[in-house]
């Protein structure tokens, strides 16, 4: 009986002293994580223009080409923000996005390891910019570094934020042990399992701290192990181990464009020499990623660069996609890679980012994400008035 006390003594400790530690950081966390869940239906909601073309007709297929809506991105974005990211879709309905990126992996905010980064929307059929996008000052993508890295440089604020959300884990472990009852009893159950509205304040925020807290335990302890994946190195080798059987993830293929002596070769498919290399990627990424309703175009900035083409399984998420690898001068596929043939861990790694902001679960999943993202920013909160309590108002002991 002794030595039970005093391993519960030991465990409350350890919970106590943690959540001191880094409670502010958990909650800060927890609520950016909440609020970005979202992040697409409201953007949408907001900015209906940036992402659907005005007026399209859904029986219209045709398109301006890919160079060319390139071609009027880069003019509006200006000639020395380069694009390197586009997103395409079948939908007729959607605009497609050109985006340009430039960082700063040293600088010690946020605001500075961004030299630029910012996104033109355009309707495909008549080439007109539906919208114009600055994600530096992106209110959602403010909320995404101050979660990633509490709006410090990666190099300086992730590891903060990674070391507070694995101190985290251990908390909702050693919760979990300090709200399991000694025996289970009609009365422990309701008092575990249900929170006592109509009693003082100090008891609801007590129930507040440990009812919610169980009810969320699995999803919280999931959202805090993808974000370990995306935060440490050795964790994602430890969950690929686990996973497959090896620490490592396989070494994806780069390819390179073959840089002829003239660009005079004809391409396959119906394109000349002079072609723009854009086209000739967009193109075969039809011909063979048919089903795929979102392809992502990364263009070849260098002079032996490939073209990659991703296909996306749908609009929302980012797993399950199949990559190809396409020579910038003949347009001909290089490699591809496909979803099908990864292994059981490489699939779930994919996954992690979808998971990780519920998306993977639809509407239903980021629900989920929000409510244990909500309940998560509340956890420091309520233990800390627990800790309060009982340190300063020992007058008041008897919670009912």
């Amino acid at each position: 009986m002794n030595r039970r006390r005093n391993f519960k003594y030991f465990i409350r400790q350890i919970h106590l002293w943690l959540g001191l530690t880094s409670g502010l950081v958990v909650f800060i966390i927890s609520i950016t994580g909440c609020l970005f869940v979202f992040q697409d239906e409201i953007s949408r909601f907001v900015h209906p223009g940036w992402f659907y073309a005005e007026n399209a007709d859904p029986d219209v297929q045709i398109h301006l080409s890919l160079s060319r809506l390139q071609g009027i991105a880069q003019k509006e974005l200006g000639a020395d923000k380069p694009i390197q990211n586009i997103v395409t879709y079948r939908d007729p309905n959607r605009s497609w996005e050109f985006m340009a990126y430039k960082g700063n992996d040293t600088a010690l905010t946020y605001f500075g390891s961004l030299t630029y980064f910012e996104s033109v929307y355009i309707d495909p059929h008549t080439g007109t910019v539906t919208g114009k996008r600055d994600y530096k000052y992106d209110f959602f993508n403010i909320v995404k570094g101050i979660h990633w890295s509490l709006l410090l440089g990666s190099k300086y604020g992730q590891p903060i934020v990674g070391y507070s959300v694995l101190i985290f884990v251990v908390m909702l472990i050693t919760g979990l042990l300090l709200w399991w009852p000694k025996k289970w009893t009609k009365a422990t159950r309701d008092i575990n399992f249900k929170i006592k509205w109509k009693a003082s304040f100090r008891r609801v925020n007590y129930d507040l701290h440990n009812v919610p807290g169980f009810y969320t335990l699995v999803p919280a302890l999931i959202l805090a192990s993808t974000g370990l994946v995306m935060a440490f190195r050795w964790f994602t080798a430890f969950v690929f181990l686990i996973t497959t059987g090896s620490t490592k993830n396989p070494d994806g293929v780069y390819s390179k464009s073959i840089v002829p002596p003239a660009v005079t070769t004809q391409t396959p498919g119906p394109f000349s020499d002079t072609a723009m290399a854009i086209d000739k990627a967009y193109w075969l990424a039809n011909q063979v990623l048919p089903q795929a309703p979102r392809v992502g175009f990364s263009p070849a900035l260098d002079k032996d660069a490939v073209i990659y083409a991703t296909g996306y399984p749908n609009d929302e998420v980012y797993y399950g996609y199949d990559v190809l690898q396409v020579d910038k001068y003949t347009g001909k596929l290089i490699s591809r890679q496909n979803n099908s043939g990864k292994r059981f861990g490489e699939k779930l790694n994919d996954m992690n980012y979808d998971i990780h902001v519920g998306a993977i679960g639809g509407l239903a999943g980021k629900l989920i994400a929000f409510i244990a993202s909500l309940v998560c920013a509340s956890l420091p909160i309520t233990g800390f008035l627990i800790w309060y309590y009982k340190k300063y108002k020992k007058t008041s002991r008897r919670m009912v």
